[in-house]
């Protein structure tokens, strides 16, 4: 928008005023950003227009008011550096003026001014309380808002607001005597609350604070009398609302009364707060409240504290025993606070605090129990100094919860044992215990309990596999005791998880060369803490009956073979040379054993084919009948792969046999098998309950392969009287497998067949439907012969039903739109016999409604005859051809569809987008779109559905054409009923996938669409506002806000657009949305940190000089309790690089510590947040300069991380030429870091190094890497680089240059050490480059004089 004369401002302006009144929420908002518009262009004359209209207009309704009033708050926190001071004043007593005028509360309008103060007040906090100060007079209770802007105040400006609250807290407490409504006590404690958290944060950041004089008992005397009127007189409220409010201010509080008075008060207050919990549902804020207490008592040296030790004990088990609901954030968030509250007094009073937990430990109560499990992890893992000298006595106390019945409990247990092996519990006499109760329960049988066995199981599998793995100091414990488990019969089930541990420990000390590997199983009296289970019990014989049943006991056979080869050298010397061969033999055949029972059937169906053909080529009928009757009889009837290769083969028989086939197969049909299974037959199959109805699909399977088989010009004549009688003779299933029947026939074969079987069954549609059924399944085949059968045999079904119609009365043709939808996309088959098949069945089912509909069998329709002309050109195998010829078949078929047939031929259209065939597939989304076009404005209350459809179906497509042609659907709804279509998607759930992204982007194709669709989304932002004002009692509508989740997903289609196009606005909106980033709700915090970093992508935040706030914002997010906002906010710090790159620099240290810790975040199970730290460091990298790449080296923790994400990537990297090439880019300053004087650095160096090992290319440097690199063993690193060196100058002579040059750069490395190892490691590199060019001189030499 272009510079505008004053006068026009005027003008535009005050017409804007007149229209906020709109009705349309639409328009209210246009006209809000058109007055920002002009007020960032002129803040003075916009503000002064505003203020007059107000002054002018006394009378005007609230929510025109409101209005005018927000749009000044935006215009004030936009350009408030622009603003005169004059003008900021008049500001401000018009904002005061306007939130005081009435004397009622009127929440929306008195919260509009209120925010305009504190938006001022942000940098005018003297001018600000000037005047709020003036409505604060001692002796008279002020307005509500006056309060509740003093303490938004405080929030929003801790360092401004702080001097002030001395005074204000002075004329406050007179006022809380006075005060006899609930609304104004809410708002005087939630005020005391956040002035005491304002108080607080100043004092923990003094060197920042303007007066760092400013101590704690400032204010005390305050704070205890504004406590005396809470707590003696508020908190007895009925109001519960109140109540909690009150209880969260008295917590805030306690930090800052006098120590003599906390220690006065804290009996009563305790015991008021523990009362609480009687009288709310919703524990959370009690419980804050209450650890605040303890936290400000311990804090102050409190002896009474341990006068209500017992009573906190209770109350605390009492909470921390309640279950919790994941599903509802406030149950886990008090949770957390009460395992808090337990880890404050256990600081304190360990003693006592522990014995009360054990003792608790004894109850048998499943509650009971698991809340004292949880405290006791809780203290393991939080109070590991304290807990020291506890831990014999916990590891008595928690053997009675070992035999707890309970899986819930046994779950806690586990968890419980799982930090104890952490903190070195399991070294200690009754350790063993610990170990065996996992053991054991990897061992358990499947049930299914609320905590299945199997879920318990999978624990203790994986527990035990973290104690092998994580856990160093557990491996001479867990050696040799895990073997004693491997004899037992009752541990039978746990010997795979026990063999994957002991495989893992053998190598690990077979590979350090540790003595305690190998072991005497001759010995006697050897300890290994087994209590009862001897490890003179020489495990072989037992791993080796394991390997001769491989699939028992959770398939322990290979990983027995595997432990057997690990501990080959204990068994016997000759044994480690011999099953190091022939083990891995062993292991390969396992691995295809899997699939061994299966192809046995495989075989033995393959083994029935070869019979039918040697059959075929036997000319003694006897032997023919007599084979055929051992195959029926022996075949099991209840495999269908077998019964398959049963009929093939009988089939197979019959293209020679086929009389003597065919009285074989009546005569077993007539047979006692298919009457009872008893006598012979049920002797010779060894059980009495063949299933007779798989007997009977092997029969008719049979037919169907002699059909196919079978000479056709013999088979023409017995379709009748040896096929389809004896079929009707013995079964009742009518038609159920004619579908096979006449797929498998051939030529004339097809019409005949139908022509039988149709009068068979009495020509009624519903069986002529139920035989197409049968045939539907082979429409899709990949077998294009299949397919043709298929279609073929539909065509002459349906004419033989269209000839043999009698219509005497108009009914409806319930399943044209079905048939048309399955048979449609066929039309486009790349078989062109199947493309005409296919017409030919659209054109028989066209004629078949109007014989429904009353027209007479000769009638012709022209538009049903115009599919003729479609059938020739379908003969064209060009695909544009096709397609185009597909829409005119579509609308010959949408004129001439019933409107209630539609909605089934859509959805049937909808599975046809799936079509093995993409030429089908294609063709589906041709006459989908072509029918939504035309017929789809009368289909609106089946969108949602037809949307939920189309979603699933993008997931499942992988034809690029095709998703494209949903997206197409999508529009095409849109256009016709847009408002269902906006509303279902944003329904959505978030984030969203992938697939409902395409959905949105195929709106946006349509720019007219895409404005109506803009001014929607606007719409429901008005409308359905991030909250809900809840009507409280002491509140009033609208002061508490509780969140909703829909606008979220509006929000979230508003993130790019605004990112790329919000332009000046952007400050405004980033200012605004800033406090949601520390929100309780987590949707508010992940959707806020997703538009940040968003933002960063885009350069214009560095334009508008927001830059600064977004980065601030990112780095505090890193820390948060979410994962997801974790996620983003690394996400975001990484796009700083491509936003704004010239600012890495600038950034550089705060950006690699943020992308270190992601790269090392444990409470990531996805890794996403690793993966999004290692995208953004490679982003950051390309831009740091050398001084912050230096930086980046001499970070302990960057070098630590960025080595073992190097070992990590390397495991990928095996065989690629590429990495190879890096990581020889990199073995230099490895090498140089083995001596670096970070011992964490040293052992990622190791790691890092063992594990790129396999990719250098050099046998005998990886041996020397697999054989000295070991973390926890010492290097001497001389020796070490001596020996290398030879290796290096053997292996890779074309690097020596290279290496030369490399180490040069680390003589001036900023440590001692590097720059010792490098001149070591030059030193000895010349002496052998000297030899080697040496030697190949004197070879050159010898080679010239030759």
């Amino acid at each position: 928008m272009g510079v505008i004369e004053e006068t026009d401002v005027e003008q535009v302006t005050l017409a804007l005023l007149d229209a906020a009144n709109d009705r349309d929420p639409v328009v209210q908002e246009q006209v809000r950003k058109s007055i920002l518009t002009l007020g960032n262009q002129q803040p003075d004359k916009v503000l002064s227009m505003c203020q007059d209209y107000l002054l002018k207009h006394p009378k005007l309704v609230v929510g025109h008011r409101v209005l005018i009033l927000q749009t000044i708050e935006l215009v004030v926190k936009s350009r408030i550096d622009d603003i005169s001071y004059p003008k900021i004043k008049s500001v401000i007593q018009l904002a005061s003026d306007e939130m005081t005028k009435s004397k009622e509360v009127v929440p929306e309008w008195q919260q509009a001014a209120s925010n305009i103060l504190v938006a001022v007040g942000n940098k005018y906090i003297n001018d600000i309380m000037e005047e709020i100060l003036s409505k604060f007079q001692p002796g008279v209770l002020p307005h509500f808002f006056v309060v509740q802007t003093l303490a938004n105040l405080s929030d929003s400006n801790v360092y401004g607001m702080v001097p002030f609250l001395n005074a204000i807290m002075g004329t406050m407490l007179p006022m809380l005597g006075m005060t006899k409504q609930d609304n104004m006590k809410w708002v005087f404690s939630s005020a005391l609350c956040r002035f005491s958290e304002s108080i607080l944060e100043y004092l923990a950041n003094l060197d920042k604070a303007p007066d760092p004089t400013v101590r704690k008992d400032t204010f005390s005397s305050e704070i205890y009398s504004a406590y005396d009127v809470l707590f003696n007189s508020w908190i007895q409220s009925r109001e519960s609302k109140l109540r909690l409010t009150v209880a969260e201010a008295l917590g805030s509080m306690s930090h800052l009364m006098a120590h003599d008075k906390l220690e006065e008060q804290l009996p009563k207050l305790l015991l008021t707060i523990l009362g609480l919990y009687k009288k709310n549902s919703e524990h959370y804020i009690i419980t804050k409240s209450l650890c605040q207490v303890l936290e400000a008592s311990v804090n102050m040296g409190s002896r009474v504290l341990e006068t209500q030790i017992d009573g906190l004990l209770l109350a605390l088990h009492q909470q921390v025993c309640s279950p919790v609901d994941f599903s509802n954030p406030p149950t886990v968030k008090n949770h957390n606070e009460v395992l808090r509250c337990f880890t404050i007094l256990a600081n304190t009073f360990p003693d006592r605090l522990m014995v009360f937990v054990l003792q608790r430990l004894e109850n048998s109560n499943e509650r009971n129990r698991m809340g004292s499990l949880a405290v006791l992890r809780h203290l393991i893992n939080s109070s590991t100094s304290i807990m020291e000298t506890k831990k014999l006595l916990i590891l008595a106390s928690i053997r009675q919860p070992l035999a707890d019945h309970s899986n819930k409990v046994k779950k806690r247990v586990v968890q419980v044992i799982s930090a104890m092996a952490h903190h070195g519990y399991l070294e200690l006499e009754g350790g063993d215990l610990l170990v065996r109760f996992i053991i054991q329960h990897c061992a358990l049988p499947d049930t299914h309990h609320e905590v299945s066995n199997e879920a318990l199981r999978s624990m203790c599998d994986n527990t035990l596999h973290l104690f092998t793995t994580t856990v160093g100091r557990l491996t001479d414990v867990l050696w040799p005791m895990l073997l004693c488990y491997l004899t037992p019969n009752q541990y039978a089930s746990a010997t795979t998880p026990l063999c994957k541990s002991l495989i893992l420990l053998a190598n690990k000390k077979r590979a350090a060369q540790e003595a305690s590997f190998i072991i005497d199983f001759s010995a006697q009296g050897v300890d290994t803490h087994t209590h009862g289970h001897d490890v003179t019990d020489e495990p072989s014989p037992r791993l080796r009956v394991n390997a001769a049943f491989p699939f028992r006991c959770r398939g322990h056979g290979a990983p027995s073979l595997s432990l057997l080869n690990a501990l080959s050298p204990n068994i016997h010397p000759k044994a480690e040379p011999l099953w190091e061969n022939e083990i891995p033999k062993l292991l390969s055949y396992l691995e295809g054993f899997f699939t061994f029972q299966c192809f046995t059937i495989i075989a033995k169906s393959f083994l029935y084919r070869c019979i039918g053909v040697i059959l075929q080529q036997c000319y003694n009928k006897e032997l023919v009948r007599k084979q055929l009757q051992e195959i029926l009889i022996s075949a099991r009837h209840n495999d269908a792969i077998e019964r398959t290769g049963v009929a093939m083969g009988i089939g197979l028989c019959a293209s020679s046999h086929l009389d003597g086939t065919l009285e074989k197969l009546e005569e077993f049909g007539k047979s006692d098998a298919f009457r009872k299974a008893s006598g012979i037959f049920g002797l010779l199959k060894d059980k009495n309950d063949v299933d007779v109805e798989k007997m009977k699909s092997t029969l008719i399977l049979c037919y169907g392969y002699v059909a196919l088989h079978a000479p056709e010009d013999q088979l023409l004549t017995r379709i009748d009287s040896d096929i389809l009688q004896n079929i009707s003779k013995n079964f009742n299933t009518k038609v159920k497998h004619m579908g096979f029947i006449c797929v498998q026939g051939k030529g004339e074969t097809i019409k005949i067949s139908c022509q039988f079987v149709i009068p068979f069954v009495g020509a009624t549609f519903i069986e002529c439907l139920c035989i197409f059924q049968h045939i539907e399944s082979w429409l899709s085949s990949g077998q294009d012969h299949e397919r043709e059968r298929a279609v073929k045999t539909t065509a002459e079904l349906l004419q033989f039903y269209l000839d043999s119609l009698s219509v005497k009365n108009l009914v409806t043709f319930h399943n044209l739109g079905a048939l048309v939808g399955r048979l449609g996309p066929r039309c486009t088959d790349p078989n062109p016999e199947v493309r005409r098949a296919a017409i030919d069945c659209i054109y028989r089912l066209m004629y078949i409604q109007l014989r429904y509909e009353g027209f007479s069998l000769d009638y012709k329709d022209d538009s049903v005859e115009g599919l003729l002309d479609v059938r020739e050109k379908l003969s064209n195998p060009d695909h544009s051809v096709l397609y185009k010829t597909c829409s005119e078949l579509t609308k010959i078929i949408s004129k001439r569809l019933p409107q209630q047939q539609l909605s089934t031929l859509l959805f049937m259209l909808f599975d046809g987008l799936v079509d093995s065939q993409s030429n089908c597939s294609r063709a589906s989304s041709v006459i989908l779109n072509t029918l939504l076009k035309n017929r789809g404005a009368g289909l609106q209350d089946l969108v949602p559905e037809m949307l939920e459809v189309l979603h699933n179906r993008l997931q499942l497509i992988g034809e690029e054409q095709v998703k494209v042609a949903i997206g197409q659907s999508v529009l095409i709804l849109a256009t016709q009923h847009l408002q269902t279509v906006v509303n279902t998607l944003v329904a959505y759930p978030l984030p969203y996938d992938s697939w409902s992204c395409e959905m949105w982007m195929a709106l946006g194709a349509d720019s007219t669409l895409a404005l109506q669709i803009i001014e929607m989304i606007i719409e429901k932002l008005n409308v359905m506002v991030p909250y809900v004002d809840k009507k409280e009692s002491m509140l009033r509508p609208g002061l508490t806000k509780v969140a909703t989740s829909q606008p979220l997903a509006v929000t979230v289609l508003s993130i790019r657009a605004m990112a790329k196009h919000a332009g000046p606005r952007l400050p405004a909106i980033v200012e605004n949305l800033c406090p949601s980033l520390c929100n309780i709700y987590e949707c508010q915090r992940v959707t806020v940190t997703a538009f940040f970093s968003e933002l960063l992508n885009h350069h214009v935040v560095t334009e508008l000089m927001i830059l600064d706030m977004l980065m601030n914002n990112m780095m505090e997010r890193i820390t948060d309790t979410c994962g997801t906002v974790r996620m983003l906010a690394v996400r975001g710090l990484g796009n700083i690089a491509v936003g704004s790159p010239e600012k890495v620099n600038k950034y550089a240290k705060e950006l690699l510590a943020a992308m270190s810790s992601g790269m090392e975040e444990k409470d990531d199970p996805g890794k996403l947040i690793t993966l999004e730290a290692m995208s953004g460091m490679s982003k950051i990298l390309l831009y740091l300069d050398q001084k912050n790449v230096q930086l980046l080296v001499e970070n302990d923790e960057i070098r630590c991380a960025s080595i073992m994400l190097l070992g990590n990537l390397s495991k990928f990297g095996s065989g690629e030429p590429v990495f190879k090439d890096q990581i020889h880019n990199v073995l230099v300053s490895l090498l140089l870091h083995l001596s670096d004087p970070n011992p964490q650095v040293v052992k990622a160096c190791k790691y890092a190094m063992r594990i790129c090992a396999p990719v250098i290319g050099s046998e005998q440097i990886s041996a020397m890497f697999q054989k000295h690199l070991l973390e926890e063993k010492g290097l001497h690193y001389g020796e070490f680089i001596n020996d290398l060196t030879k290796y290096l100058i053997q292996d890779f002579p074309g690097m020596l240059n290279f290496y030369h040059i490399t180490v040069i750069q680390f003589f001036k490395s900023n440590w001692a050490e590097i720059r010792a190892s490098a001149a070591m490691f030059i030193g000895k590199n010349n002496i052998y480059i000297y030899i080697y060019i040496l030697v190949q001189y004197l070879v050159l030499q010898k080679f010239v004089l030759h």
